[in-house]
């Protein structure tokens, strides 16, 4: 068994299909679902079950690649300290984030870390809250600074919360409620909403939900896949949001901006990583406290 022979395994497994695997492994597909055969036959027992269009894991499929994942974290690791050696100590470091959340954390985070003692070669990778999830655990991030994934999505991972940014209430400002000092969460009930896109960002509609629905329907007008567009959705009439005041250098003066009452405490940031972290994490965890603590401080 050879170390292609996981990774061949694991991308068939994640994709769920033998075409979309070769394609993503750059190999074509005959000697994929060779090399995969050659796998259960060393195993002893099938990995995969096989339909006309999509594979599916076999229970013991699902074991082993429990136990693919840490065997090839482990090569990664070892290879990013070799390549830091030979860089004279500058290790490599991919990082998720959520750009709209930490726009106001990240650039304090990275400026730290390049005054540290050993700064990493910081490689920076926007993604979605699901797609941070998914390549984390995979072991193709080291780590994300993102918001507190729902429950239930923690599977193998840890999340060390950093801050909590309150909530605020944006909408144009010939809106009704743009000049109130503060807004109950439950007079938004009958607003039409503008959110971050359910399928992408699921936690922001749900989120509303849990302060504003109250068992009520609640009307979303707009799905935005970014911060931005979600501004310019408000901005231009199309219903109010409720979002995070990280967001406040970004909105500016477009857009009426309102505290929020009666939410839950705020939109919360961290660091998601797996259990076992690199040195590389490790300073990065330790940077990220800092900014924290200053932050706290200020």
């Amino acid at each position: 068994m050879e170390l292609r022979h996981l990774r061949y395994f694991v991308a068939v497994a994640e994709e769920q299909n033998i075409t979309r695997a070769a394609a993503r492994l750059n190999v074509s597909q005959p000697p994929l679902s060779r090399q995969i055969r050659d796998l259960e036959e060393e195993v002893g027992t099938p990995l995969l079950e096989r339909g006309q269009r999509s594979v599916r894991l076999t229970p013991a499929g699902w074991a082993f690649l429990e136990e693919c994942y840490p065997v090839l974290r482990q090569v990664e690791q070892a290879t990013k300290a070799a390549r830091a050696a030979a860089k004279g100590g500058c290790g490599e470091l991919k990082l998720g984030y959520a750009p709209g959340p930490t726009q106001e954390f990240l650039p304090k985070l990275l400026r730290e870390l390049r005054g540290a003692e050993q700064p990493p070669c910081v490689e920076l990778r926007d993604l979605t809250t699901a797609e941070m999830l998914t390549e984390v655990r995979a072991g193709r991030l080291d780590a994300a600074l993102a918001v507190l994934p729902r429950e239930g999505e923690m599977r193998g991972l840890v999340f060390e919360r950093l801050k909590v940014y309150p909530w605020i209430v944006v909408m144009a400002w010939e809106h009704a409620l743009a000049k109130r000092k503060s807004i109950r969460a439950s007079e938004l009930a009958g607003e039409p909403l503008v959110v971050l896109s359910r399928r992408e960002y699921p936690e922001h509609a749900e989120g509303l939900e849990s302060m504003i629905g109250k068992g009520r329907k609640l009307r979303f007008s707009v799905e935005c896949d970014s911060g931005a567009s979600l501004i310019a959705a408000v901005e231009a009439g199309q219903g109010v949001s409720v979002v995070a005041t990280s967001l406040r250098p970004t909105i500016g003066a477009r857009l009426a901006m309102v505290p929020l009452r009666g939410g839950s405490e705020g939109n919360v940031i961290g660091v998601l990583r797996r259990k076992e972290a690199s040195a590389e994490v490790k300073r990065m965890l330790e940077a990220a406290r800092v900014v924290a603590r200053k932050d706290s401080a200020g």
